[in-house]
C-alpha cells in the first residue's frame, strides 16, 4: 500500500509543477495518466501493484464525475446557455437516441454472436461522454461561448438521461422486463431518475445557498475551509439521489447549475478552491485505469472490437449529432467540432461495472470494446483539443457568433 501511495503522490507532485506546460501542448492529462499507469502497473515495470476492485474503481470513477459535474456546471454561463439551448436540447434529444440505435444496428452486424439487449447496453454504454474529459474544450475560451456551453450542459445531461435506458435494456437482457412492459418500465425509470435527481439538487442547493450566504456576511469562513462546501455539497447531492434510486449525475449537474446561478457572489471563490480535489481525483481514475484495465483488456483485442471502438469513436458519435444540429444556424465545422468532442470516459466506466455485476454472456466482448473506445478517445481527443479549439476560434469570429445567436 504504502509502495503504490508513494509512487502515486511522487507523480502527482511532478506533474503539479508542469501542469500549465501541459495544458498548452498537444497532449492531454490523460493521457499522461494512462501511460503512466500503464508503464508503472503490473503489465509495464511494475511500479504500481493495483489490485483494484469493480467496486473500487466504480466508487472512484462516481465520485470523480459527480465533482466534476458540478463544477463544470457551477462555472456554466446560464445566460449563454439560455440564448443557445438549441444545441444541447437538439444533442440530447435527437442526436443521444441516434448515437444509440446507430450503435446498436452496427453492433448487431459486427457481433453477430451477442444478442440483441446486449448489443443496444454495449451502445447506451458508449453513448455516454465524460465532462472530465472534455474539460480541455469547455474551459478553452478560443471557442466560442455557445459552443463550449452547449457541449458543457450536453455531457452533463447525457449521462443521467443514459442511466434510465441502460437500466432498461439490463432489465431485458436479464429477464427483469417483459416485452409488454417495457416502454412503460422505460418511462418510468426516466420519470423515477430524472426526477429524484433534479429533487435531491434543488433541496440540497437551495439549503446550502442560504446557509452559504448566511455564514459569508458574517465572515465566518476561513480559508482552510473554504474548499470543502463545494467538494461536500457535490457529494451530498450524487449520494443521496443514487440512495434514493434516482440519478446521481443528474443531481450533481443540476446541483452546479443552481449553486453557480445562485451563489454567484460565492462561486468563483468556493469553486476554484475545490477544483483541484477534483483534478487529483481524474488523476488517480485515470493512472488505475492504465495500470489496471488497459494492459490486461488490449492483449486480447480482435479486429471486430477495434472496428466498432473505431465506428463508436467517430460515425456512431458524430452522424446522428450532425444530423440533429441540422437548419440550426451552425456552420458544419460547428457542428462537426460538436459532434467529434463527445469523449468516452468516467461513465462509461461505471456503466459497465454496473452491467459487469450481471454476468451476461457478452461481457467479456462489452469489456474489450469498452476499454478499447475509452483508449481511443483520450488519445484521439487529447491531441486534436487544443489545435482545433485555436482553429475553430480564429474561423468563428464574433461576428460570425452573433449572426449565429440571431438565427438560433
Amino acid at each position: 500500500m504504502y509502495d503504490n501511495l508513494a509512487v502515486l503522490t511522487l507523480f502527482a507532485f511532478l506533474f503539479s509543477a508542469v501542469a500549465g506546460r501541459v495544458e498548452r501542448s498537444a497532449v492531454s492529462g490523460p493521457i499522461i495518466f494512462i501511460a503512466f499507469g500503464l508503464i508503472a502497473g503490473p503489465f509495464g515495470f511494475g511500479f504500481l501493484d493495483m489490485d483494484v476492485s469493480s467496486t473500487e474503481l466504480r466508487v472512484i470513477a462516481d465520485l470523480t464525475l459527480a465533482l466534476v459535474l458540478f463544477i463544470d456546471a457551477a462555472n456554466a454561463d446560464l445566460g449563454i446557455l439560455r440564448s443557445h439551448a438549441k444545441i444541447p436540447r437538439r444533442m440530447l434529444l435527437i442526436g443521444l437516441p441516434g448515437c444509440i440505435a446507430l450503435g446498436a444496428w452496427l453492433g448487431v452486424l459486427i457481433f453477430p454472436g451477442v444478442s440483441l439487449f446486449e448489443i443496444c447496453i454495449l451502445a447506451t454504454i458508449l453513448a455516454a461522454t465524460d465532462a472530465a474529459l472534455g474539460k480541455g474544450v469547455v474551459t478553452n475560451k478560443a471557442v466560442p461561448a455557445r459552443i463550449r456551453e452547449g457541449l458543457n450542459a450536453e455531457s452533463g445531461l447525457n449521462d443521467g438521461m443514459c442511466v434510465p435506458v441502460l437500466l432498461l435494456f439490463l432489465a431485458l437482457a436479464t429477464g427483469g422486463a417483459g416485452g409488454e412492459g417495457g416502454l412503460s418500465l422505460a418511462l418510468q425509470l426516466v420519470a423515477r431518475e430524472i426526477g429524484i435527481g433534479i429533487a435531491v439538487a434543488v433541496a440540497f442547493v437551495v439549503i446550502g445557498i442560504q446557509l452559504i450566504n448566511f455564514c459569508g456576511r458574517r465572515d465566518w469562513f476561513t480559508e482552510v475551509w473554504v474548499q470543502i462546501p463545494v467538494v461536500t455539497l457535490a457529494l451530498a447531492c450524487f449520494a443521496t439521489a443514487q440512495t434514493l434510486h434516482g440519478s446521481g449525475y443528474i443531481a450533481a449537474f443540476v446541483g452546479g447549475l443552481l449553486f453557480g446561478h445562485f451563489a454567484r457572489e460565492y462561486t468563483h471563490k468556493f469553486v476554484m478552491a475545490g477544483e483541484g480535489i477534483a483534478e487529483l481525483l481524474a488523476m488517480l481514475t485515470w493512472i488505475v485505469f492504465g495500470a489496471a484495465a488497459i494492459g490486461q483488456s488490449w492483449a486480447g483485442m480482435t479486429w471486430d472490437v477495434v472496428l466498432y471502438s473505431l465506428l463508436s469513436l467517430t460515425l456512431i458519435r458524430m452522424l446522428p449529432n450532425v444530423l440533429a444540429l441540422s437548419w440550426s444556424g451552425e456552420k458544419m465545422e460547428s457542428k462537426l467540432f460538436l459532434a467529434w468532442f463527445g469523449p468516452r470516459g468516467l461513465a462509461s466506466i461505471v456503466f459497465f461495472i454496473i452491467v459487469a455485476t450481471e454476468n451476461l454472456p457478452g461481457e467479456s466482448i462489452m469489456q474489450h470494446v469498452v476499454v478499447c473506445t475509452i483508449t481511443l478517445c483520450v488519445v484521439a481527443h487529447g491531441l486534436t483539443a487544443n489545435f482545433w479549439a485555436k482553429g475553430i476560434g480564429r474561423r468563428l469570429n464574433p461576428e460570425q457568433e452573433g449572426q449565429a445567436a440571431h438565427d438560433t
